[in-house]
């Protein structure tokens, strides 16, 4: 064990499930080891602002008032990038806010932005040490907050279901995930959704609206309630038909992204335009005994933003436990005088890491998979290409993350 006695927290970027694991794990581990563990309030912000603050320190009656069950993080968070600071001295203030409380070495648990701060500070020869945390998905590695956001979209789309089916409508429901679809993919499949639309896939939304028309009237037809519903599930990022992205052009942050919003009204708006040129739908309604003139002529479409709805609430045990092996791992790591990686599992009596730099970068969904998915008879906004499988038999123990 190297001179390391004291360490400081940090959570950072936008809040999801297993980040209280993450920091119960770290306490846990160095209360083990008798080293000191104190949490910096709210991100890098309160990193810069360490020599005016008074950092949290975590003892064990403490470490026991963090429920890892939980989402969000008892440490706070903000978006703000270091070297965007306007401080020429700015390294110099937080080496000095650091030495002045005595902590030698830092865990930091965020996402892309958060760990491309990791390999700044690292840089500047401050010690540290990266657990990986987006609900996107979209690092090298599993990150924390994955898989309690993919079963809150599940939960939700699948309750919302019901909603659709009473008044039969068809939803448009709008998740989280920035430019990369692994959220609204997984939680997609895991409620059943007809339709799943990601960034990874242009969408052709002709095609769309045909899936859209063929599932929602054989619902129709076929049930003697005469209740029908079709649900999309789509992420944030997908493109409009001329490959632009949905965006608030007056919102940016720090790291330079502006909020993605309005696409679930683009893909309603798409699908109002094709279904209110077709006469298809006043037939069909007027056999079915439904239709009336001004009124009801065709099926109703809404979009609803689930928003932070999927980062909030609980946590899941997975994200539980792989919160508290990333904390704790995070401590032996800086003990061990290993700094600048981002924690990928504990596997045994094997802590396995990888260069922050290579963690963070972008990891989007591979459309191979998708194809499998397409022969179940999901929609993803384009015309189903044939799965073809390799049959692989596979030597050893098997590892997966998503």
């Amino acid at each position: 064990m190297n001179g390391i006695k004291k360490i400081g927290v940090i959570t950072s970027g936008g809040d999801c499930g297993g980040l209280n694991a993450v920091i119960n794990g770290a306490a846990r581990m160095a209360h083990h080891l008798g080293i000191e563990i104190c949490i910096i309030p709210n991100g890098y912000a309160g990193l810069y602002n360490l020599t005016t603050l008074v950092p949290v320190v975590i003892d064990k009656a403490r470490a026991d008032k963090i429920s890892s069950e939980v989402a969000g993080s008892e440490a706070g968070h903000s978006r703000v990038k270091i070297s965007k600071i306007k401080d020429e001295q700015k390294y110099e203030k937080i080496k000095a806010g650091l030495k002045m409380h005595g902590i030698d070495g830092l865990i930091i648990a965020g996402g892309d932005d958060t760990g491309s701060v990791v390999v700044d500070l690292v840089s500047k020869g401050i010690s540290c040490v990266h657990v990986p945390k987006t609900m996107d998905l979209d690092l090298q590695s599993y990150s924390v907050g994955g898989d309690s956001t993919i079963n809150r979209i599940s939960r939700f789309t699948a309750e919302l279901r019901t909603t659709g089916l009473t008044h039969n409508r068809a939803l448009v429901i709008e998740v989280f995930g920035r430019y990369a679809g692994h959220t609204a993919f997984r939680g997609g499949i895991g409620a059943d959704a007809d339709a799943i639309l990601i960034p990874e896939i242009n969408v052709d939304y002709e095609i769309l609206y045909q899936h859209f028309k063929e599932t929602y009237i054989n619902r129709l037809v076929s049930s003697d309630v005469k209740g029908s519903t079709y649900i999309i599930v789509a992420a944030e990022g997908v493109k409009d038909k001329e490959g632009r992205y949905f965006t608030d052009l007056s919102v940016q942050d720090s790291f330079g992204h502006q909020k993605l919003t309005g696409v679930g009204q683009y893909i309603r708006k798409q699908l109002e335009f094709y279904m209110k040129q077709d006469s298809d739908w006043e037939d069909v309604l007027k056999k079915e005994g439904i239709y009336v003139q001004g009124i009801y002529e065709y099926p109703e479409i809404r979009e609803i933003a689930l928003g932070h709805l999927v980062r909030s609430g609980g946590t899941t045990s997975y994200d539980v436990a792989f919160g508290k092996q990333g904390g704790g791992a995070a401590v032996l790591l800086l003990v061990n005088s290993i700094s600048g990686v981002t924690v990928v599992d504990v596997e045994h009596d094997k802590i396995i890491y990888i260069p922050t730099y290579e963690a963070i970068r972008q990891r989007f969904i591979d459309t191979n998979e998708i194809e499998f998915y397409e022969a179940l008879g999901v929609c993803f906004g384009r015309k189903g290409g044939e799965y073809k499988p390799k049959f692989i038999k596979h030597q050893g123990p098997v590892h997966r993350y998503m």
